[in-house]
């Protein structure tokens, strides 16, 4: 692949555009859970020295979607159910809090961004482009926090943010995903603090339902 080192480093650092793409490849299954990430294969790999390999798998450790063995070196997690369980409690806690305050906070340009997500998200599922749907599904996920205009709290998700991005793509219901985020989004619209944080709430227990179902294969 062309080196990495060019004209990305303009954008961002070398090391975040490098994580980036480890984590995209975790997402799409081209690095499935359980497999080593070898500093020095990752670095001919990705065309790069290996301080940046070494700087992205510390910051996907942070994230969860990397782990320690002590004969395997690192490899690629692989989340338990207690692990899916817990970061299901986590985001029903966190979403309806990020949906409360951005019914309270947002502006009419937030909430125009949002419904421009919503819209992306709508036409690749209508277009049945399942990369484009969920990479745009993600994204309204992402933008609440924004909405809420609470600093503190978009901290807190940050590190949470790449486990969480797994958890989004392991249902293929996208018709019904745009639907619940249309719900999510009128809510926050109306102005109405707890219906949205409601919503919020409902929306990850019924992502939780079919997350549960797709990983395990039984319904909870």
């Amino acid at each position: 692949m062309p080196s990495l080192s060019e004209g990305t480093l303009r954008e961002q650092p070398l090391r975040e555009t490098v994580r980036d793409q480890i984590r995209q490849r975790i997402y799409n299954g081209r690095y499935a859970p359980g497999i080593r990430l070898i500093e020095r294969d990752l670095a001919a790999e990705f065309d790069v020295s290996r301080l940046p390999i070494r700087e992205a798998l510390r910051m996907l450790r942070e994230e969860g979607l990397v782990t320690e063995r002590p004969t395997r070196g690192l490899v690629v997690r692989e989340l338990t159910r207690a692990d899916v369980e817990e970061l299901f409690d986590v985001r029903e806690a966190l979403e309806g809090m990020s949906c409360r305050l951005a019914a309270q906070r947002a502006t009419d340009a937030d909430l125009s961004a949002l419904k421009q997500i919503l819209d992306q998200a709508k036409d690749a599922t209508a277009r049945k482009d399942i990369g484009a749907a969920r990479e745009a599904n993600g994204k309204f996920h992402d933008e609440i926090p924004r909405l809420a205009h609470n600093e503190l709290l978009r901290n807190i998700l940050e590190p949470l943010h790449g486990r969480l991005q797994w958890l989004f793509r392991q249902t293929d219901d996208l018709e019904l995903l745009c639907s619940e985020h249309e719900q999510l989004l009128d809510a926050i619209a109306s102005g109405d603090a707890e219906l949205a944080a409601k919503v919020a709430e409902q929306h990850v227990r019924s992502s939780r339902h079919r997350t549960l179902h797709a990983l395990f294969q039984r319904t909870q």
